[in-house]
């Protein structure tokens, strides 16, 4: 099985490129299931119900948010009508939405995807590990899920770092999100897990995390805001992380990092051991 993860869709920049370039990178990539984070897809800030639908709509089969799921106000009710659209699963109970689902792919695998958020320099939510911990239990690799993907919504590299090795070998991939920066550490860990820490943004890279620079460093110069944040609308780059998937373990063969168009766009990597 083939499986393709798109990191935290920033703004209209990022939108357009994702929608506009995601059903080719399922055929390129034979992606058989495909998650795409889109918490930052409404200006820069949430995500609305018609863009959710849009993504749904151009490939995606779940999309994972993180800290700004609430800012458009409206998720806190539509959240509610969409399996395929989930919020970190350590809210406090009673939050709505869910944050795991078991999903049927193309090849007809049964995909856990889980959505956790961190604690290290974010909101003090509920522990992910056991809240994750308590997922994996339910639903166990091979004899639950045949593939188990977990979005780790974190700041700190460290506590990602640590989640990975926590879950290696009962989980197929756990793949950072929320710094914006695409990490060069992918990587199969020893028990067959595939890692990153941060798959990126799709979104315009000449900003500031995707965001136009002028008012970033202004803060950082001045210490005073003048204006709200505001996405870039330069060209976008889609990042985000290709697997392969055994499908006899669940577990990962192959990792590949995705970067196609804007500024760190990259030639095809070699994938799936075949030569560049």
């Amino acid at each position: 099985m083939r499986f393709l993860f798109l990191g935290d869709v920033v703004g209209r920049a990022g939108r357009v490129a994702v929608l506009e370039t995601l059903p080719k990178l399922r055929e390129r990539y034979g992606a058989d299931f495909v998650v795409v984070n889109g918490e930052n897809s409404a200006g820069g800030f949430g995500i609305s119900e018609t863009i959710l639908n849009e993504l749904l709509d151009a490939g995606a089969d779940v999309v994972t948010t993180g800290n700004h799921v609430w800012d458009q106000r409206e998720a806190l009710v539509f959240i509610e009508r969409y399996d395929r659209l989930l919020r970190p699963l350590n809210f406090p109970a009673g939050t709505p939405g869910k944050g795991a689902g078991l999903f049927k792919a193309a090849n007809g695998a049964d995909v856990l995807v889980v959505n956790a958020m961190g604690r290290v320099f974010m909101g003090d939510l509920d522990d992910p590990f056991r809240a994750i911990d308590d997922q994996l239990a339910a639903c166990p690799l091979k004899t639950g899920a045949d593939v188990i993907f977990i979005d780790f919504h974190a700041e700190a590299t460290s506590e990602k770092e640590a989640l990975g090795h926590f879950v290696d070998g009962r989980a197929t991939a756990v793949v950072g999100t929320h710094t914006h920066v695409p990490t060069a550490d992918h990587q199969i860990l020893s028990g067959g897990t595939a890692y990153m820490s941060d798959a990126g943004m799709c979104g315009d890279f000449d900003s500031v995390l995707g965001m136009d620079k002028d008012e970033p460093i202004s803060r950082f110069v001045s210490k005073i805001p003048s204006r709200r944040f505001a996405p870039s609308k330069g060209d976008a780059t889609v990042c985000g992380v290709a697997i392969d998937v055994d499908d006899t373990t669940g577990l990962a063969r192959a990792i590949a990092p995705v970067r196609l168009g804007g500024r760190l766009s990259q030639a095809e990597p070699a994938f799936w051991g075949e030569e560049a």
